[in-house]
């Protein structure tokens, strides 16, 4: 069985279980993690940068941080459901450069955009342990609720404390609350990621496909470090989505002039990078 196919059937693995426990929609979870890898910089759900160990010459990440703009989510198609989600993370990427290795642990956090069949849009932040199923941001300060709208602007960290226990944290300076938890996780700390993302699809026929991910605009990352320093990050760490076809969901564009920030943009073979870092 390929790497690829590998990955296909464990996140299907989880949709089934989900959906058998009541889910009412054809989609049972939109972040369902790690990377589904077509190549060196091809992937079936992410669009991004992704550092590895060993693409990083033996680098163990145990903290990674970021901002993003949470973007504004519109219907690329009429009468569908589309998703998309917007996060930092720890592992569940390539550890080497041609990505012919990757971690299955991944610890991760951000923003869902998602577009309901009447074309409303909507905004959460969430947190997600794999292999458990992703969670909902509740018990913000000062706003409980967590409120999230396009145009935000977020930052979030992700450390490992002590071996085994991690904090993670998130604000909206938009907004002006926060949010923070530690948790126990073993992570592996292969791979750190900076991610737009598009679930792979599970309908309630049985067909698989790459989730419909809406027209996404302003989508914006900056501030990117990992281990506490600026992550430096390389046109060769690029990581393009593409359906099953090859055709072009999410591009990123190249770093920012400072090297830790990048735009991404959908249904799109090319992206502009940020006028200023």
């Amino acid at each position: 069985m390929t790497a690829r196919l590998a990955s296909l059937v464990a996140l299907l693995a989880v949709v089934v279980t989900v959906g058998a426990g009541g889910a009412r929609h054809a989609v049972a979870m939109h972040h369902s993690g790690k990377i589904i890898v077509v190549g060196a910089n091809k992937s079936n759900n992410w669009s991004g940068y992704n550092q590895g160990a060993l693409e990083q010459g033996g680098k163990i990440f145990h903290s990674v941080s970021g901002s993003w703009t949470v973007p504004t989510a519109k219907a690329h198609k009429a009468n569908e459901n589309e998703y998309s989600a917007t996060w930092i993370g720890i592992g569940g990427g390539c550890v080497d450069a041609s990505c012919m290795t990757t971690d299955a642990t991944l610890i991760q956090d951000g923003t869902g955009q998602d577009v309901d069949s009447s074309g409303h849009a909507s905004y959460y932040a969430w947190w997600e342990l794999i292999p458990a199923p992703s969670v909902n941001l509740s018990g913000c300060t000062p706003d409980a609720s967590c409120t999230v709208a396009a145009g935000d602007q977020m930052t979030s960290t992700i450390a490992s404390a002590a071996n085994g226990v991690w904090t993670m944290s998130m604000s909206d300076t938009t907004r002006g609350w926060s949010w923070s938890m530690t948790a126990p996780y073993s992570s592996t700390e292969g791979s750190a990621e900076w991610i737009e993302e598009t679930p792979v699809v599970l309908d309630n026929s049985g067909n698989v496909s790459v989730g419909p991910m809406p027209d996404l605009t302003g989508a914006h990352f900056d501030l990117a470090t990992t281990n506490g320093a600026a992550a430096g990050l390389n046109a060769t760490e690029e990581i393009q989505l593409v359906d099953f076809n090859n055709a072009v969901i999410s591009t990123p564009s190249a770093p920012d002039s400072d090297t830790d920030g990048f735009n991404t943009c959908t249904y799109a073979s090319t992206c502009a990078s940020p006028s200023s870092s």
